[in-house]
């Protein structure tokens, strides 16, 4: 979201907002366009919306045509630093929701510390693209279950990305997984993006935590990226889950920001 200072207008004339599709809207001032504005579904079903615009006074009447039209709760989000886009959302009516910090994790297992670390008896790493799409399906429905149960999974990082209503993994090949007889227990989302991968989720189920999957889990992830060359990954923790950001503090990743979950009611 682009929000600058409104400037001297040649007129009093207000910008024309239209619903040009289900998810985006135009504002057009004397035949020009001069925003828009933008809503994505996310895998749990929230709406994150975006306004794209100029003058302060076009972004405002965007999103007022969009809160207007879409229901409640909407989301946005913004870099923290960013004081200018989070004023303008808090204008419209947004409030702050959640922190979410970004962490820049080395690869380097000497610099993380976790070169020694295996997986614990009776449990196997599966590298990624080597899981088989099924069981891996079931665990990952079953973690969003006890997300859901707990913090909810509106405090977990989710990928902005199209997909089937009855899908929740858009990409299989992605995760590596940890394996416990016969049945997926943990697993971890790397997208592998060109500049720096993304760490997209650790998560293992709640009967089998507290034994070392998790970092065991990393371990196994960083050192891939590492011997691919790769210096360092990225990875999003909400700050009020102190279990990842003490996890990714442990292993040197470092705090570079954060962004702020804006929310309507």
């Amino acid at each position: 979201m682009n929000s600058l200072p409104s400037q001297t207008r040649s007129d009093n004339r207000p910008p024309v907002v239209t619903r040009v599709t289900d998810t985006e809207w135009h504002a057009v001032e004397n035949g020009l366009p001069v925003g828009r504005g933008d809503v994505s579904q996310r895998p749990d079903g929230r709406l994150f919306v975006s306004v794209d615009a100029w003058h302060a006074p076009v972004f405002d009447r965007i999103a007022a045509a969009m809160t207007a039209a879409l229901p409640a709760p909407l989301y946005a989000v913004v870099d923290e630093t960013d004081h200018e886009s989070a004023a303008a959302w808090h204008r419209v009516g947004f409030t702050t929701g959640r922190r979410e910090w970004g962490y820049v994790v080395p690869t380097d297992p000497r610099v993380t510390g976790l070169g020694p670390v295996r997986p614990p008896a009776g449990v196997t790493l599966v590298p990624a693209g080597e899981a088989e799409e099924a069981p891996l399906r079931t665990l990952d429905r079953l973690v969003r279950a006890e997300v859901e149960a707990g913090a909810g999974w509106r405090t977990m990082p989710a990928e902005v990305l199209p997909r089937p209503a009855w899908s929740t993994m858009a990409d299989p090949s992605k995760y590596a997984v940890a394996q416990e007889a016969d049945r997926y227990v943990g697993m971890v989302r790397v997208a592998p993006l060109t500049r720096q991968p993304r760490i997209g989720l650790v998560a293992v189920l709640a009967e089998r935590q507290r034994r070392g999957i998790a970092r065991a889990l990393l371990a196994h992830t960083l050192a891939s990226l590492h011997r691919a060359g790769t210096v360092s990954a990225w990875a999003e923790a909400d700050e009020a889950n102190p279990a990842a950001t003490a996890l990714l503090e442990s292993i040197g990743a470092r705090r570079t920001g954060a962004a702020l979950e804006l929310v309507h009611p």
